[in-house]
């Protein structure tokens, strides 16, 4: 029900904007998170916007650089990517769910989208 864009390649310090199309209006009334993933790795916590987007919340390692935002009418969330460096290359996922910071939080995930960033 998630679809994930944006992916690509791109040096250090440009940008891309990720985005992760829902199927159903319904997802609008969940909470979207961004996680991502490298070979051997766990999946981590990257960034989350509330149902409504009043409410963000941002791994430490992305502050200042990420924007995570949403078009409900469009059921599209979004994560705009600055300064991107190359421990930034993963396979990016979106999810809904009813948390924020868990995997666990999450009932529905999107196939991901790979960012490589080259130095």
């Amino acid at each position: 029900q998630l679809v994930e864009t944006g992916g690509g390649l791109v040096q250090t310090g440009g940008s891309l904007r990720l985005s992760c199309a829902a199927s159903t209006h319904e997802i609008s009334y969940y909470a979207m998170g961004w996680f991502r993933q490298t070979p051997g790795k766990e999946r981590e916590f990257v960034a989350a916007i509330s149902w409504s987007g009043a409410h963000t919340h941002y791994a430490e390692f992305v502050k200042g650089r990420f924007t995570v935002s949403r078009d409900n009418t469009e059921n599209t969330g979004y994560l705009h990517m600055d300064g991107l460096e190359p421990e930034d290359t993963a396979v990016y996922y979106c999810g809904a769910g009813t948390g924020y910071y868990r995997r666990e939080d999450y009932s529905f995930w999107g196939q991901g989208t790979q960012v490589t960033v080259s130095t």
